[in-house]
């Protein structure tokens, strides 16, 4: 089981008036947790059984203003709200061993790259990377392309709607080895989930795979949520206006192998937060998994 930091996620952000962040004087930790069995709390039950939804017309309006809520988050915390991410090539060792050969040159896409807070660790990692970069945010990528490590020789970054932007405008077909999907299909209403991941099907290479890490069901993030913030089954909206799904290992099995993957692994990785400081624990809850392209 993997383990990960508070800050690889939007853990520590406001879920609803009752939610704080952590000072840096104050960044709690996390655990492995041996038990593989999924938190089901009280808690965890009551907001699963939540049936007062979002209106239909403000639904409506967060999904027409999905990339505006999600600039203006990028506007607010500038590159200062992620920690980077130096934990990838030890979960994942595809971002190491997806080559034929030795000098071989690794393809890889980040999809959903935000700031570059995976993608510069990983090219400073690895000199023979080429990493193809997008996001839903043009904030998002101005910041990466800002960012004095940027090199056009090594990465290509560009803005992408992965629910209806090809990417096959920038990224010839079947040409890469890699592809990551790291806390972001969560953000993408659930209608909308297949859209993205056959879209990266397009450009992997026949035996190709995505890499993925998300928020699990019953984590921490969702419990917290409160009545007023419900948007369909597991899926809500935080106060900003981003939304979040929280996924099962069926649920994200049925996604991919609807569109042809084939899964390798599909697992809960739990942890607990733990800030010593505040005498909090709690259980979180993620998804890791692994699906190829059939060759």
């Amino acid at each position: 089981m993997a383990s990960c930091t508070l800050e690889e996620d939007r853990s520590t952000m406001d879920a609803d008036s009752s939610c704080r962040r952590f000072s840096s004087s104050e960044v709690p930790f996390q655990r492995k947790v041996e038990n593989v069995e999924l938190p089901n709390t009280h808690v965890a039950r009551s907001v699963q059984s939540d049936v007062t939804l979002v209106s239909e017309f403000k639904q409506l309006k967060l999904e027409k203003e999905a990339q505006k809520n999600w600039d203006l988050f990028y506007k607010r915390n500038s590159t200062n709200f992620f920690k980077d991410r130096h934990w990838t090539t030890r979960e994942f060792e595809e971002l190491k061993a997806c080559r034929e050969f030795e000098n071989q040159r690794l393809v890889m896409l980040e999809a959903g790259c935000g700031v570059g807070n995976c993608l510069f660790p990983l090219l400073e990692e690895d000199p023979h990377l080429f990493v193809y970069a997008c996001d839903f945010s043009p904030r998002a990528i101005q910041f990466v392309k800002q960012n004095s490590c940027y090199n056009p020789d090594i990465c290509k970054a560009f803005q992408c709607d992965l629910t209806k932007d090809n990417l096959t405008d920038s990224i010839p077909i079947d040409s890469v080895d890699v592809a990551t999907l790291i806390f972001v299909l969560s953000a993408i209403h659930p209608d909308k989930m297949y859209l993205a991941i056959e879209n990266i099907y397009k450009v992997l290479k026949p035996g190709g795979c995505v890499l993925f890490r998300d928020y699990g069901l019953n984590d921490h993030a969702m419990v917290r949520f409160k009545t007023g913030n419900k948007l369909g089954e597991n899926f809500y909206v935080r106060q900003d206006g981003t939304r979040s799904y929280f996924f099962t290992t069926e649920y994200l099995r049925l996604l991919f192998t609807k569109v042809g993957y084939r899964e390798v692994s599909n697992e809960y990785v739990l942890r607990e937060t733990v800030n010593k400081k505040e005498g909090l624990c709690v259980p979180r809850v993620f998804v890791q998994s692994k699906f190829h392209k059939p060759q």
